[in-house]
């Protein structure tokens, strides 16, 4: 059977060919697809992990168990996931491991371009890297393979380009290797120095031995064609050299790390010119240069950003037929209409009150015309920033800061950060945006709101209990979307002298048993146009030109915040048609 995939469905699908039993992620784009579609399958038990570290931790119990494993991420959760990974490379496996990373060159979704083939190299574990949709099914039954028969956990890196793109792809047969029957074998697995001191020459050798065997690996190929210009490449990037340059050379790399070195020898000496088109750092250049051939990389493309057809034009004076440049319309993220976090922070604004950021939604306070988050580093990092911010310069400073942090965030690293709060005597307030789901990356579900990446209904972890047991005992509830209530208690718990929570607690607007029976209208006979209720920057809210205000009834969720704002009862709720 075939069917047209994207390149994550791809994975999953090669995934549950080669007999994968547990998968464990945290969602992030462009990563999320991956599990949401290995769930899908009654075959492998799937779970949302807290975070990547867990995920990774989890894959690896379920390997030492004897069955094959799945952990999927994005780049930035393979830093999260680096502490078991840079271990295992050294314990080796049972059951074959794969770690799925998906980078983002372009940083459409991210906050950085880091590129996963380093990790690899720093952590030696093999990397591969496919540059379809029918790749990402194959090179996963590859990695397994790979990985059971070189004791290493394996890498797949892809990019956005990638995960996102569709592509015909050939189904197989499920193939489920017999489980592996537990051994305990503690040389091998317990991280003790005596142990590991050991297990790293055995890891050095087995990559030595993995680069002589890639040579020969049908993941690697060359196309010899004109022999003046020959490319280096692998992944998305092959997709253009083959539409841009159809008559080169191509060396194709499918396995990253080690590099083939004996087939790039062979390469390099019947090519005349040779260019290494890679997306993102000089991985393969450095080493091919290292390796004493003149090639051609970064001294032509950039280490920024997503490459292109049009790029690799550009770069060998090739006329450009159809620019990359779009004169379209300036679209800056912004909060969904009715936006519980839109509500917390106009409060915030009011109340002159700089935010510490988290990785979330939420982070969309940066920006006008709520600029309300002045900072922020990585996920769980508002609450242990903030902490950093009064220990520098005193609970005075700090009495106009708060940390925000969202449920789903606060659940993947913010716990640890409130924890060093308490045992270290901090005085700020955290604020908990509780909107019930993980939303930037389309809502999927965590451990406090009760239900299971394969849909079960399980006890949800109750985040103001969570917070009392570790002994704060200011901890507070309020409905987000109550900007009175809000601001009370901002300003009550920012003065006060000790730790305290606040949980605004209101479900995600487009959650889909979220429903607003009401929505907003504008009374033009009590209007002033004095724009206080446009101040929050809700996109159903705009101004006419003769200055009156209008509320869109198609985008308003009948949240009242602008309702809230009005001082002359202009704005009224009326059902919805």
């Amino acid at each position: 059977m075939k069917k047209i995939l994207l390149g994550n469905e791809a994975i999953a699908r090669g995934a549950y060919e080669a007999g994968v039993k547990v998968a464990a992620a945290y969602p992030g784009t462009p990563s999320t697809e991956i599990c949401e579609n290995v769930a899908k399958y009654d075959e492998i038990y799937a779970e949302w992990s807290p975070n990547e570290k867990v995920a990774m931790e989890v894959a690896l119990g379920a390997s030492v168990g004897g069955v094959r494993s799945l952990t999927c991420m994005k780049h930035v959760g393979a830093n999260v996931a680096a502490d078991p990974l840079y271990t295992s490379s050294y314990t080796g496996i049972t059951g074959g491991l794969v770690m799925v990373v998906a980078d983002d060159p372009g940083m459409y979704s991210s906050q950085n371009e880091q590129d996963t083939r380093m990790i690899g190299r720093a952590a030696c574990v093999p990397v591969l890297e496919p540059s379809d949709s029918q790749e990402a099914k194959d090179f996963m039954i590859e990695a397994y393979r790979i990985s059971e028969e070189y004791d290493t956990p394996v890498i797949v890196r892809t990019t956005t380009r990638l995960s996102h793109s569709q592509g015909v792809v050939t189904f197989g047969e499920r193939n489920v290797p017999d489980d592996i029957p537990y051994e305990r074998k503690w040389t091998k697995f317990v991280d003790i120095p005596a142990n590991m001191k050991q297990r790293h020459i055995v890891m050095e050798q087995f990559m030595l031995t993995l680069a002589d065997d890639a040579s020969s690996m049908q993941i690697n190929s060359t196309e010899y064609n004109s022999t003046s210009t020959g490319f280096i490449t692998s992944g998305i990037a092959y997709q253009y050299v083959k539409e841009v340059c159809p008559d080169a050379s191509v060396l194709k790399l499918g396995m990253v790390n080690p590099l083939p070195h004996a087939l790039i020898k062979e390469f390099c000496s019947k090519v005349d010119r040779v260019i290494v088109f890679e997306e993102l750092e000089p991985v393969i250049e450095e080493q091919v240069k290292a390796m004493g051939f003149t090639v051609e990389g970064k001294n032509l493309f950039t280490r920024q950003g997503e490459y292109s057809a049009n790029m690799l034009r550009k770069a060998l004076g090739m006329t450009v037929s159809v620019s990359d440049s779009y004169e379209a319309p300036a679209r800056p993220p912004i909060l969904c209409p009715g936006c519980p976090h839109r509500s917390v922070y106009t409060a915030m604004k009011q109340l002159k009150i700089h935010a510490y950021g988290d990785i979330g939604c939420y982070t969309l306070g940066a920006s006008a015309p709520l600029s309300v988050v002045d900072v922020c580093f990585c996920m769980g990092g508002s609450i242990s920033g903030l902490h950093g911010l009064e220990k520098a310069n005193g609970h005075d400073f700090i009495k106009n800061w708060v940390s925000v942090t969202g449920d789903s965030t606060f659940m993947h690293t913010g716990i640890n950060s409130l924890i060093n709060m308490v045992y270290n005597q901090s005085h700020a307030t955290v604020v908990i945006l509780d909107n019930s789901t993980t939303g930037m990356t389309g809502h999927q579900d965590h451990a406090a709101t009760g239900k299971t990446l394969k849909g079960e209904t399980v006890p949800a972890i109750n985040l103001m209990h969570l917070c009392k047991s570790l002994g704060i005992e200011h901890v507070y509830e309020v409905n987000a979307y109550d900007l009175q209530a809000v601001k009370e208690l901002l300003k009550r718990e920012t003065e006060r002298d000790a730790l305290s929570v606040i949980i605004t607690k209101s479900p995600c607007v487009l959650l889909k048993e979220v429903s607003f029976p009401d929505v907003c209208v504008v009374d033009s006979d009590k209007c002033k146009q004095c724009g206080l209720c446009m101040t929050p920057g809700c996109p159903a809210l705009s101004k006419r030109d003769d200055g009156s205000i209008r509320i869109d009834s198609d985008m308003c969720n009948g949240c009242n915040l602008c309702k809230q704002l009005c001082n002359f009862g202009a704005i009224k709720t009326v059902a919805r048609r």
